[in-house]
């Protein structure tokens, strides 16, 4: 706010103006102001700098598959079995998340086309408790890998996650194992398992089902891995290259397949469904 703007809303016989919310938005990556219709047209990529921002479940799921696709009922589980407090009550805390989700829980699937292709698309949403694994994540994964099993079509899954949910402790654990039995399954039955990495993709969703695809494919500078940076240079000490847990770096080292922009996404995943499914008999 300048000081023209201060000293004229200090009037109180002037009436205020207001702007509605959102008008403006600031990339965290180059600090411009961008309108935000123009950057929500833009597939929420800064057209300054080409920072790729985070998206929800619902928009994930609309970018990737055609219209008219199914929307799985997400799986009920167990709520705070471990009646888990720390600052607040973990029940609180979903509350918390819910108000600003229209989904139960981080992981939501969607069954539908990709360009016409058969698919089950999966989608972690970083904004509900930082995209964490729980039960209800572990087992909406294997809900969408069992509707991929039945309509023997490719599965897609979008990760971005913090890794496993303290609250839950070690049944947030037990959904690596839970989840890794499902992409065996996939493998088994000759179906493609697409991993499309996003900012951040962290911890135990890394350490199983997020780097257990037939292709990785990463968004532009997305930030990937396991423990982070600090904790790795204390243990090992040694000074750590610049972006190494990024994606372009993954990608010249072997362990993403692919760094593919936004725009470019449906298109190269339907080609890759394309190329990787099994022939069907004529």
């Amino acid at each position: 706010m300048n000081w023209f703007t201060r000293v004229r809303n200090s009037i109180g016989w002037l009436p205020k103006r207001s702007t509605e919310k959102d008008l403006w938005v600031k990339c965290k990556s180059c600090q411009e102001m961008l309108f935000e219709q123009e950057y929500a047209e833009n597939l929420y990529v800064c057209p300054r700098c080409g920072n790729h921002g985070r998206l929800n479940a619902d928009q994930r799921l609309a970018l990737l598959l055609d219209e008219g696709f199914k929307l799985l009922d997400q799986p009920e589980v167990k709520e705070d079995p471990l009646k888990f407090k720390d600052s607040k009550k973990y029940t609180d805390r979903l509350k918390q998340a819910r108000a600003k989700s229209p989904h139960k829980d981080a992981y939501s699937v969607g069954s539908g086309t990709i360009e016409g292709h058969d698919a089950v698309v999966g989608v972690q949403d970083f904004s509900f408790m930082g995209g964490s694994m729980g039960m209800a994540v572990g087992t909406a994964f294997c809900q969408g890998a069992e509707r991929a099993l039945a309509r023997k079509c490719a599965y897609i899954v979008v990760t971005a996650a913090g890794g496993a949910r303290m609250q839950e402790g070690i049944l947030s654990l037990m959904q690596m194992p839970k989840a890794t039995v499902m992409t065996r399954r996939l493998k088994e039955a000759g179906l493609p398992y697409i991993v499309v990495l996003t900012d951040p993709t962290t911890g135990g969703v890394t350490a199983s089902y997020a780097m257990l695809g037939d292709i990785h494919i990463a968004e532009p500078n997305a930030l990937i891995g396991f423990a982070g940076q600090r904790v790795i240079q204390d243990t090992i000490r040694e000074k750590l290259p610049e972006g190494f847990q990024r994606a372009e770096y993954l990608h010249k080292h072997g362990m993403v397949d692919m760094v593919v922009h936004r725009s470019e996404l449906k298109s190269q995943i339907a080609q890759l469904i394309d190329y990787l499914s099994p022939a069907k008999a004529a």
